[in-house]
């Protein structure tokens, strides 16, 4: 590790250096970032890397990347421990050009300034927002409270509109709880996309594994089967995927590891109650080989996923996920301890 990150304590300073990088338009530097330090402005630092610009015409470069240089403790750090970190990595370089993306600039600089390795090169380092944090903080509390009380499999849900973030704050309940094995079910298989950017880009993550039919071209149960089983595994796939029977009415024979293995928490996405029988065309990709059929859609009415009994998966406690729960809202399914709501005021 650079010398600047294997301290816990570095020098304080008054100024607020950053780290940027940008590319220049010149043919020679195609595909490279150049990456560099700066005590004042990135604009002004720019206008002595290219003195010679006229006034009011197009910069031959862009900026793509510009960051604090300090440490949470009020030290700082340079272009160099960045630049060693990029090496570390195995991008080439040619003096302070590297030949790498945006994403991995980022991902360098968030192993130097939180003094980790980043070995998976993760480049999003937000923090939950403060009704994330309460969402997770009244969920928590309840699945503890329903252990405490002996409660079988407890269920919580978030009633929130879009744009709350329900993928990654899910997440973060995820690990405070130190749950290890996550599925995700959804009537919408689209949604994949968002749940596994949040996992694999997020530096909260890093060692977390996510399966899904998408992510690999081995199948569900062997990405499964190959798994490192000592680390956290969130497993994504929808309601067809998952709890599809075969012509015979049983499980199908490469979902068996889903219902053989035991689950510290099932998560329920876009799961909106009463929407399951009207819409469930829209809901499904219409292309779908594994499209369910009118006695499985039956099956999966959310009337009857209330109560769990027809699940044959074997999970510690649920999390329901929707922006329109009105039928468990009006039906009373869910005790006001059992249900964070975010609405479009909030």
């Amino acid at each position: 590790m650079p010398d600047q990150l294997d301290s816990f304590t570095s020098p304080k300073t008054k100024s607020r250096p950053r780290i940027y990088a940008y590319s220049d338009d010149n043919p020679r530097y195609a595909g490279l970032l150049k990456v560099g330090f700066t005590s004042r402005a990135v604009e002004e630092r720019m206008a002595e890397h290219y003195p010679t610009k006229l006034p009011g015409s197009t910069p031959p470069y862009t900026i793509v990347f510009n960051e604090s240089a300090m440490y949470d403790d009020g030290g700082a750090f340079t272009d160099h421990a960045v630049h060693k970190m990029l090496r570390r990595k195995g991008f080439d370089n040619e003096g302070e050009w590297f030949r790498c993306a945006v994403e991995d600039v980022r991902a360098a600089w968030l192993a130097v300034r939180n003094r980790i390795e980043n070995e998976e090169n993760r480049d999003q380092n937000f923090a939950m927002r403060p009704e994330q944090a309460a969402a997770v903080e009244k969920t928590m509390s309840y699945f503890q409270s329903a252990q405490s009380e002996g409660l079988s499999t407890p269920k919580f849900l978030w009633n929130a509109k879009m744009r709350f973030g329900k993928t990654f704050a899910t997440y973060q309940l995820a690990k405070a709880m130190g749950l290890k094995r996550v599925l995700i079910l959804t009537f919408k298989p689209a949604v994949q996309s968002a749940w596994r950017e949040d996992l694999c880009r997020h530096i909260d993550f890093e060692g977390w594994q996510f399966i899904s039919r998408a992510s690999s071209e081995l199948n569900l149960d062997e990405q499964y089967a190959g798994a490192d089983k000592s680390r956290p595994i969130v497993c994504f796939g929808s309601f067809q995927d998952f709890l599809g029977l075969n012509k015979a009415g049983g499980i199908k024979a490469n979902n068996e590891w889903v219902h053989t293995s035991n689950w510290d928490l099932v998560v329920f996405d876009e799961y909106h109650y009463g929407a399951w029988k009207d819409s469930a065309k829209k809901l499904f990709e219409p292309e779908d080989e594994d499209e369910p059929s009118r006695e499985e859609k039956e099956k999966f009415d959310p009337a009857n996923a209330l109560n769990e009994s027809w699940l044959p998966i074997t999970a510690a406690r649920y999390l329901y996920l929707s922006g329109t729960p009105f039928r468990a809202l009006n039906s009373g399914e869910f005790i006001e301890e059992q249900i964070y709501n975010w609405t479009y005021s909030d």
